[in-house]
């Protein structure tokens, strides 16, 4: 059911690589809810995904761009200006690769090189979006900027490696930009630390399905999906969470403050 929540509101969406991204289920939603904005991701991972299939589904304009290039970043934002005819109202951030993780070294054994592309693409792409924004007056007085984030930057999970650095420092600088754009412009940035979602992205970590399951029976509500998790996105672009900001925001079933659950309990007693 749409609420027109987004009506009037233009924006920018990254990251959407295939059907099962976040990121794609926030396009389709935003679109619903009455939002006009332009799609944009790495040009490598265009070529691997299917986001000119979401463009026509969403009538929206793909524009390519490195999120650790400021030149990429400025011209994404000139031409979302041109297409949308005028600034935006809000950004996904929902980009992160760690090549440690994809080519599974340990964490003991990481290549510093790489640890340091993870942080560039996972998180300082995040200051650059808003410090370029900020230069070029991009985002409406108001505005709502997101990144997706997970508890990995709180708590240690196996396999997550240099990606829960990567994502510490993308919560921090949610604070930190969001005290600077809010006392300027009252634009509001926030984090979503997510469920384990079963994404491209998600499931190329080891162990997945292990801790997708345990974080399934420690949630009260079990896992949040991609889909819910797009409906708190469009929230948090609408009016509605107008006073919300420099927030990490759980949207994860309950699974951030539970200690142990019955469905846990039965689990182990079988």
């Amino acid at each position: 059911m749409a609420y027109n929540l987004l009506k009037g509101k233009k924006g920018i969406i990254t990251g959407a690589l295939d059907e099962n991204s976040i990121a794609w289920k926030v396009a389709e939603r935003a679109k619903e809810e009455g939002a006009e904005f332009t799609l944009t991701n790495a040009p490598i991972a265009m070529r691997m995904g299917k986001i000119n299939e979401l463009a026509e589904k969403t009538n929206s304009e793909v524009i390519p761009a490195d999120a650790t290039s400021l030149e990429d970043i400025e011209n994404l934002y000139k031409k979302s200006e041109e297409i949308l005819g005028g600034k935006v109202d809000f950004i996904l951030h929902s980009i992160g690769m760690s090549p440690n993780v994809r080519k599974g070294r340990d964490y003991g054994d990481l290549n510093y090189d790489w640890m340091m592309k993870s942080l560039d693409v996972s998180a300082i792409s995040f200051h650059k979006m808003l410090q370029v924004a900020e230069k070029m007056d991009f985002i409406n007085e108001g505005g709502s900027v997101l990144g997706l984030s997970y508890i990995a930057a709180q708590r240690t999970f196996p396999d997550y490696s240099d990606m829960a650095q990567a994502k510490s420092l993308l919560e921090s600088i949610a604070r930190s930009y969001g005290e600077r754009y809010g006392r300027l412009k009252k634009v509001r940035v926030n984090t979503i630390s997510q469920s384990p979602t079963m994404t491209t992205a998600g499931t190329g970590v080891g162990g997945f399905d292990t801790f997708f399951d345990f974080a399934d029976k420690i949630s009260p509500l079990g896992n949040a999906d991609a889909t819910s998790c797009a409906d708190y996105c469009i929230l948090m672009f609408s009016e509605l969470s107008r006073m919300v900001t420099m927030q990490n925001l759980y949207h994860d079933g309950g699974f951030s403050t539970s200690g142990i659950t019955q469905k846990v309990i039965d689990h182990w007693q079988k």
